[in-house]
């Protein structure tokens, strides 16, 4: 079995964990600080920090593991760990495509309609967070992708 790129083992899929990490973490930074929680009110802005609660910690797991595989020199050759990781991405960038859709309406439906949670830019600062979802979602459908073309020579 040859390497390949981004797949599980290699120094590419550790910058796209690493990506995604970075990416969810300041999505939640964005959400999280100098909020107020008048607008937690909406749902979209509640399953997004769930969602990017969710994430951080698997990519930075998965990043770690890769880490180890890329310093001891090894790719992950179990077709069962590598399922798993298939279906913890699948559901993961599900999850983070509508998140950061529906949070980027929101925020825009706010903006257009002049909502008084919308003073001071804060809708502004929702709009970057829904961004950094959506590059989270990129990578993490990369990921996806990528392990997904590599679980079939395993079996």
């Amino acid at each position: 079995m040859d390497k390949q790129p981004g797949a599980m083992g290699t120094s590419a899929g550790l910058a796209l964990r690493l990506g995604q990490a970075i990416f969810s973490v300041s999505s939640l930074l964005f959400m999280c600080f100098g909020v107020s929680f008048l607008s937690y009110s909406y749902a979209p802005f509640c399953f997004l920090v769930t969602t990017m609660g969710l994430v951080t910690p698997w990519s930075l797991g998965l990043a770690m593991i890769d880490t180890f595989l890329v310093l001891a020199k090894r790719p992950s050759n179990q077709p069962r760990v590598l399922t798993a990781v298939v279906l913890g991405d699948w559901v993961l960038s599900v999850l983070s495509l509508a998140v950061s859709c529906s949070t980027a309406s929101v925020a825009d439906f706010l903006i257009a309609s002049g909502n008084v949670y919308c003073r001071d830019n804060i809708c502004l600062r929702y709009q970057l967070s829904a961004a950094m979802a959506f590059l989270t979602w990129i990578l993490s459908s990369a990921s996806l992708l990528l392990n997904l073309w590599l679980l079939p020579t395993l079996y």
